[in-house]
């Protein structure tokens, strides 16, 4: 059987879904048996997520299948993926004395639209644990205990009630809450928990809309059409994922331009001073340009961990968005990096609207 047509770009976010192969559920039809099968699958999911340069936004793991939604800023959804199922796979089967397929096909994952989309697809995604099995017919006081508490979900550790996971980056979706920045997590408990009240019917429609994509009308229409015409063109689906062709800019060249668009010397980039965003801003585009991992971006810059560094692109995050001058220059040095970048293959890559409006940077 031919393989899935995946539609892969640089920058592109996908809602990826895997179940357990199998309609029966049982005992010994579960995708994650016991807690050690629950640990095992999140200690191969941030290994892959490092080895990948994968931005992970979200997940959640219930019994017999898991979401999660990430960016690729290296264009590799599919290479990512087949690492991480392929491992926990082995691991699965060894454990459990079987063998065979343990997921039900490959993976099912749908691009993902903007800011709004993302936000609203964190919510359901985040709901999942209080919409299965008897705890949806529970009372309210009795879900949103069970969702604060569920502990194989990032849920808990983006409200605060777990620490911070170290694989996970939660400036995107946190960064879209009002208020200060302390204020984030409880307004996105708010937002999260008020679904328990109201359905969210615009997300459940774009859920069923397209198999493709989670978006907008004009979204859709893009990802639609751009799916058919790579789809007629090719014989072999496998050979048409939309991907970057050429390999990432060099981290000389993204802090060079930096330093043109900043007037600024290289030295300021990689030299810790009090108030001064920019380390974190260099981080952003040796990621996202160079494809740097943050751990690699963070030895480059001498700012130590990817932790370190994923604290900073945060804290960046709410200068950019109070600091107009600052915003300008970030989008000249975009600019610039953007026409440096060797061009992607023919054909409409380009999204409908102000390209990646999504992206908090």
């Amino acid at each position: 059987m031919a393989r899935p047509l995946r539609l892969e770009f640089p920058g592109a976010v996908y809602h990826v879904t895997c179940r357990m192969v199998g309609d029966e559920v049982t005992a010994n039809s579960l995708l994650f048996r016991d807690h050690a099968d629950r640990v095992r699958f999140l200690k191969q999911l941030a290994e892959r997520r490092e080895q990948h340069r994968i931005r992970l936004f979200l997940f959640a793991c219930m019994t017999n299948h898991f979401h999660l939604v990430f960016e690729t800023p290296l264009a590799n959804c599919s290479q990512f993926m087949q690492s991480l199922t392929t491992a926990y796979t082995v691991y699965y089967n060894l454990r459990h004395h079987r063998h065979g397929h343990v997921l039900d096909g490959r993976f099912k994952a749908k691009m993902v639209e903007g800011d709004a989309y993302l936000l609203t697809l964190s919510r359901y995604v985040h709901l999942n644990p209080v919409r299965v099995g008897t705890l949806r017919e529970r009372p309210l006081a009795e879900q949103i205990t069970a969702l604060r508490s569920y502990p194989w979900s990032s849920y808990p550790s983006y409200i605060g009630h777990r620490p911070p996971l170290d694989f996970v980056d939660y400036g995107p979706l946190l960064s879209q809450m009002e208020g200060p920045r302390l204020q984030w997590s409880r307004r996105y408990r708010a937002f999260v928990e008020n679904g328990l009240v109201a359905p969210d019917r615009e997300i459940q429609a774009a859920l069923r809309c397209s198999p493709h994509c989670i978006g907008g009308d004009a979204f859709r229409t893009w990802v639609d059409d751009l799916y058919a015409q790579r789809l007629a063109r090719h014989t072999r689906p496998e050979d048409v994922s939309f991907r970057q062709m050429t390999p990432p800019l060099p981290a000389e060249t993204v802090l060079q331009t930096l330093t043109q668009a900043f007037k600024a010397d290289a030295a300021d980039f990689k030299r810790r001073q009090h108030d001064s965003p920019l380390r974190a801003i260099a981080a952003h585009f040796l990621v996202r340009y160079a494809g740097l991992s943050q751990r690699a971006a963070g030895d480059f810059l001498h700012i130590g961990s990817g932790s370190a560094v994923n604290n900073q692109l945060q804290r960046w995050n709410d200068r950019m968005l109070q600091d107009p001058r600052l915003s300008r220059l970030i989008g000249k040095a975009r600019e610039r990096l953007e026409a440096a970048t060797p061009r992607r293959p023919a054909g409409s890559d380009k999204q409908p609207g102000s390209g990646s409006r999504w992206r908090k940077v």
